[in-house]
């Protein structure tokens, strides 16, 4: 799974927007071409989210965002790669690698 690290804090004109958008589009037809790409999405605001947690019988909220951080999870990809490797590489080729960080995780495949 590629999970996409945006800092919802930065400014973005409408010319970066509409050129980024097209630049993914245009990567996720590719590796939908290729039969690499599973799944994809991208996910609202953090200031949206919430934590649930149950501790002894009591369920606890919190709203977000929940980290001191800029970057927030703003979306996924899910690819189908032989090896980390080959989905680090892909994961390079994605245009949001040049503007956010990209966090490549294995899936577990345990029982």
């Amino acid at each position: 799974m590629m999970m996409f690290w945006v800092d919802e804090t930065g400014v973005v004109t409408a010319e970066e927007s509409a050129a980024t958008a097209a630049a993914v589009q245009s990567w996720v037809e590719l590796m939908s071409q290729r039969g690499v790409l599973a799944d994809k999405g991208a996910l609202r605001s953090v200031r949206e989210s919430r934590i649930v947690r149950v501790r002894d019988t009591e369920v606890l909220v919190s709203d977000g965002p929940y980290a001191e951080t800029k970057e927030q999870i703003g979306g996924y990809g899910v690819i189908d790669c032989a090896s980390l490797d080959e989905a680090v590489r892909l994961a390079a080729s994605h245009p949001l690698a040049r503007s956010a960080a990209v966090e490549v995780r294995p899936f577990w495949m345990g029982d």
